[in-house]
Formats: C-alpha cells, structure tokens, sequence
C-alpha cells in the first residue's frame, strides 16, 4: 500500500493526468489532495469532473479543502470566508470554466454551477492523519494542539507556520503557498505547491517510496527526486 499527496492543481488538469499515469496508483493505495482545484487555471471545470471519476478508482481519494474552494463557497453563499475578495484571488476563471456570465451575483451563481461539483466542494476536508504525517492545505500554528487549531489557520496560515519549529509528533504536508521548488524541511514540514497554474510544475509525494515525482507545466513526462537521505536523516 503506498500514500501519495498531490499539490495545488489549480484548474490545471492535464498535468495531473501525466502524474496520474506516472505513480499508477492502485488497490489499497492513498492519494491525499491538498485543495485549491478552483480559480486561476483554465480548466476548473474538467479538473473537477476528473477528480470526481476518481472516487470510482480501485485506490481511495481524500480531497482537502484549500483556501480557494472555501471563498468559492462563500462568494456562492454557502458557507466558508473572505468571499468579499474571491473574483480578486482568480475567481473569475472559475466561474468562466462554468459558463457563469460576466457580473452574475455570487448567490445566483450558484445555480449555474454541477451540483455534484458544489456537493464536492462542501465534502472536502480540512484534515487528514495517516501517522506520521498530517496532511492540511496551509499548515498549522506551531504551539497549538491539532484538536484546537483554528480552521482560518489550516487554510490560510503561511510565515507563522515557516518560522517555527512545531511540537506536533507529525510531519505536515501542505500546500496553499507556491515555492519553485518543494519545501522539504524534514521532520517538521514538506510543502508540495509548486506553482503550477504560474507555469512552473506540480509535486506529488510518494511518502512511502520517498521520492517527488514532478510534472513541469505542459510536459508529458514526470520526473522522479530522490528524498530518501532526508527521510534518512530526520529518521522517518
């Protein structure tokens, strides 16, 4: 069994295609999305619709919520924050993935959009342990218990997080802050968004083989990097 985390997608579908074909996830595997799969790329809408045909695949899928997926249901006014700056943040591109006309109203967006896909968004999660790793889209504040980290926190945090050494007995996994190269600050942090919608790449763990595999923007082949002599030397 092998547990996978994929980056930010960020409406860019192809890309994960590629990864997908490349780590060949199967039976009893786990691949863990660290959110952001709305706004700024192009491709919002067939990125979601792949994600959904995933939960039909042998391996199981868990889908975090990034910061985007959050203001998206709050511009649409059903739930999350900060829908106030959503079309500021690349909202726009998704709703234009979707069809929604130029100045629609959030609320009456909401209409306009796959219910599946809103049902999607709403199901994602803020969390998931799979010891020794925590998997959340932004980070965590160090200091906190994970039962008491604040949600604003778990999808938004970035330079309070970097900083600091954290006291939790996990390795977080992220994303939600784009790097050119991954973030591999072992043993208190891997950060895997890579920039993909900016035209850099996007950064897959493979926890268990430990190893990046890496799909440059527009690139048809992944490419593998070695981390086992820093799993290795944090003694993971």
């Amino acid at each position: 069994m092998s547990l996978y985390a994929i980056g930010d997608l960020h409406g860019c579908p192809d890309e994960l295609e590629v990864l997908l074909d490349a780590i060949a996830p199967g039976e009893g595997d786990t691949i863990v999305f660290l959110g952001d799969y709305v706004d700024r790329g192009p491709g919002v809408r067939p990125l979601v619709d792949r994600l959904l045909r995933l939960r039909d695949e042998a391996f199981t899928s868990v889908f975090l919520r990034g910061n985007h997926e959050d203001m998206l249901l709050a511009h649409l006014g059903i739930g999350g924050r900060h829908g106030e700056v959503y079309l500021e943040n690349g909202g726009g591109a998704t709703l234009r993935s979707y069809g929604v006309p130029l100045g629609t109203p959030g609320a009456a967006s909401l209409d306009l959009l796959p219910p599946e896909h809103v049902a999607f968004f709403r199901a994602c999660k803020l969390q998931h342990l799979e010891a020794p790793f925590l998997f959340v889209h932004a980070g965590i504040r160090p200091g906190i218990a994970l039962a008491d980290q604040d949600e604003e926190d778990l999808l938004w945090i970035r330079e309070e997080f970097f900083t600091r050494p954290h006291a939790l007995p996990y390795t977080v996994v992220f994303g939600h802050t784009p790097t050119r190269e991954a973030r591999v600050e072992l043993p208190y942090r891997i950060g895997l968004d890579t920039g993909l919608v900016y035209g850099n790449k996007l950064s897959c763990l493979d926890a268990d083989g430990r190893r990046l595999v890496q799909v440059a923007r527009g690139s048809r082949r992944a490419v593998p990097r070695d981390l086992a002599p820093a799993f290795a030397a944090a003694r993971l």
